[in-house]
């Protein structure tokens, strides 16, 4: 059977990832992988999520077994309402998704007409391009740190941003861009769709800016956020959330019904009783310090290993930071020479809607520290014949 002749335009759209295709070595024990932004499996709660999910049973045991609500367990959802309650957010401002990467799929499914102009940093999420591209999106670069930077805000239907520690710089929008993305949303109405999954994980001990949605004042507006707690307490629990109006949160509601019809109740509940015992301030202290050595860690080995032609972003957080390599030096021949000499590096070009085939994503949290050097001075050998 020839499917290809059977695809959906849409899915004609769909491409491959490289980060997932690099992940596929990332299991061989001889592999060091700077590749996959992995939170750190010695820093996962497995006791706590333990002590979570059998108090969780006592208390709403037939609940977790049972089919739930589109929106997600209204405890869950006051709780992260919470959050927002100073610009008057409650429950039905908020969408429990399966993990944030649903949730821009839906935002896409809801808010992108094919032809619809986004503008995004450049580079930016893959898996958000990835999404979008099936919906028809045409993308509108900005530049590494900035969304108004070249064409990045020339009239754009929508405008998607990470504004701290942004997948894969690590780099952030600073006080005046964050100012000037604000005020063109709020006075054009052109939706902003804020994604933060880093901004807790900050490791210069500077307070964490409020949200787009904060800075607002309140939740009659274009603003739109996304949020996860993939990087600060465990990707396995497949958990994100929407926070924006009702009426966008209406929608988003139908067209995830006829996703998933709900995001797990067992993991909701779970999640829930994880959080309400102040899991993530108590955890967020520690999780800062081992990033924070890790990146040190790298940045000291990249210092000592990687020839002149050759720099990178010093993140302020995160789990990432972009190599750039000579102009006429490819990321894809760099990663495929480093695979062979046993570290993964992820090519950059896939981040970037223009230009970045002559850079390389590096990511430190899932390594341990011990490994960074060696893995570093594997790619340096990579590098060697095509940088001087």
């Amino acid at each position: 059977m020839n499917w290809k002749n059977r695809f959906a335009d849409r899915a004609r759209l769909m491409q491959q990832s490289t980060v997932r295709e690099f992940l596929k070595h990332a299991a061989r024990p001889e592999i060091i992988s700077l590749a996959g932004g992995l939170p750190d499996p010695e820093l996962l709660p497995v006791e706590e999520t333990r002590s979570a999910v059998d108090k969780a049973l006592s208390n709403y045991g037939p609940q977790m077994l049972q089919y739930g609500l589109t929106e997600g367990i209204p405890e869950l959802r006051e709780f992260i309402a919470d959050r927002f309650r100073k610009i008057g957010a409650t429950a039905e401002n908020v969408l429990i998704t399966t993990g944030s990467q649903q949730a821009l799929d839906l935002i896409g499914r809801v808010l992108i007409n094919d032809g619809a102009r986004i503008a995004v940093q450049n580079p930016t999420y893959l898996a958000a391009l990835s999404a979008w591209r099936a919906y028809g999106a045409k993308f509108i670069p900005g530049g590494e740190s900035s969304l108004t930077e070249a064409n990045g805000m020339a009239d754009p239907d929508l405008i998607y941003c990470i504004p701290s520690f942004n997948n894969p710089t690590g780099q952030s929008l600073d006080a005046s861009e964050r100012s000037t993305v604000l005020t063109y949303a709020l006075r054009t109405g052109t939706p902003l769709l804020e994604d933060d999954p880093y901004g807790d994980l900050r490791y210069d001990q500077s307070p964490k800016p409020p949200s787009f949605l904060e800075v607002a004042g309140n939740l009659n507006t274009p603003i739109v956020h996304v949020g996860t707690i993939s990087k600060v307490v465990a990707p396995g629990f497949r958990v994100g959330w929407v926070v924006a109006g009702r009426e966008l949160i209406a929608k988003l509601t139908i067209a995830k019904q006829s996703l998933d019809l709900h995001t797990s109740t067992f993991t909701q509940f779970a999640v829930f009783e994880l959080l309400t015992t102040g899991f993530v301030d108590v955890a967020l202290p520690r999780l800062r310090a081992a990033y924070a050595a890790k990146r040190d860690t790298l940045l000291s080995a990249l210092e000592v290993n990687m020839p002149a032609s050759i720099t990178w972003s010093r993140p302020a957080g995160g789990f990432f930071l972009l190599l750039r390599l000579p102009p006429d030096v490819l990321g894809s021949d760099i990663a495929s020479r480093a695979r062979e000499a046993g570290v993964l590096v992820v090519p950059g070009a896939e981040f970037h809607v223009r230009n970045g085939e002559n850079t390389l994503r590096l990511c430190f949290s899932s390594v341990s520290s011990s490994r960074i050097p060696a893995g570093i001075t594997r790619l340096r050998r990579a590098v060697s014949d095509s940088c001087s």
